[in-house]
């Protein structure tokens, strides 16, 4: 039986080598003809920690890895759009007469 492949944005990364990742679904809806959208999180496994919050990746079925995880990333498709950067600024008190 072929793996499942999904696409999602990853929506945590606090855990270790451990994503969640949000996968979105478009499905008419029975009786309206609607078309609405249903999500499902899936926790993914990162071995290296490298994928961050808003990056949107490819996750893949796998065995169990743990009692939640039994998917693994495999490649990230759009890298998030911002990067978090710690900002070193130093303000100086200006002297009122000087």
């Amino acid at each position: 039986m072929p793996k499942r492949i999904l696409t999602g944005t990853v929506t945590s990364d606090k855990t270790d080598k451990t994503v969640t990742v949000l996968v979105e679904r478009k499905v008419k809806h029975p009786l309206y003809g609607k078309i609405i959208r249903r999500s499902k999180k899936y926790h993914a496994h990162d071995e290296a920690n490298e994928y961050v919050i808003g990056d949107e990746v490819r996750i893949e079925e796998t065995k169990p890895v743990s009692k939640t995880k039994t998917w693994k990333v495999i490649d990230r498709v759009k890298a998030s759009r911002g990067e978090e950067v710690e900002a070193d600024l130093e303000v100086e008190a200006a002297t009122p007469g000087n």
